[in-house]
């Protein structure tokens, strides 16, 4: 996995000494400097970490994270997660993939399991929680786990692996690993 520190990225990407993300242009260059840095890696999952950001706002948000998930999406096999996301990152992260209908993992300070931000219907987000307890496996243990119907729980990971937040590999799906 490619982890991505954003703190330092991001004085290097504006050359100041602070550490928040405001204003979309900021954004636009830090993403810039990820979609390089992802450009150069053979690692399918790239992991962003938030951890020594102080602000973000919801220009920064949507242009380093909902941006860089659209562009990523028409690459066959990449997969972005977040790490060290504070309350204030989730607020602005949510409403900016709200807005484009789009969906991350993402790891909160604190929490020991991932979680979704962005959009994801009550199905999806039973089937996300579930994966990552449960691990690899397929629509049958997911559908006897959940007490659901092989149909419902396919259509869910289905869901979850259109939108990158598990892998699907022949029948199987797998959560993204974490760091």
């Amino acid at each position: 996995m490619q982890r991505i520190d954003l703190a330092p990225l991001l004085r290097e990407a504006v050359t100041t000494p602070y550490s928040d993300m405001v204003t979309r242009s900021t954004g636009a260059a830090v993403r810039g400097r990820i979609e390089q840095a992802i450009a150069g890696t053979s690692h399918r999952t790239t992991q962003l970490d938030f951890t020594e950001v102080g602000l973000l706002d919801l220009s920064c948000a949507d242009e380093v994270v909902a941006k860089l998930l659209l562009r990523v999406a028409v690459e066959e096999d990449h997969f972005v997660l977040l790490s060290g996301v504070t309350e204030n990152h989730q607020d602005a992260i949510d409403h900016v993939l709200e807005r484009h209908n789009l969906s991350v993992e993402a790891l909160a300070v604190g929490d020991p399991a991932p979680r979704l931000l962005g959009v994801a219907t009550p199905d999806v987000a039973t089937a996300f929680h579930a994966t990552q307890r449960l691990g690899a496996g397929d629509a049958g243990r997911l559908a006897a786990a959940l007490g659901w119907t092989v149909e419902r729980a396919a259509d869910a990971l289905q869901s979850l692996a259109l939108r990158r937040l598990i892998r699907a590999a022949g029948g199987t799906y797998c959560p993204l690993p974490l760091p």
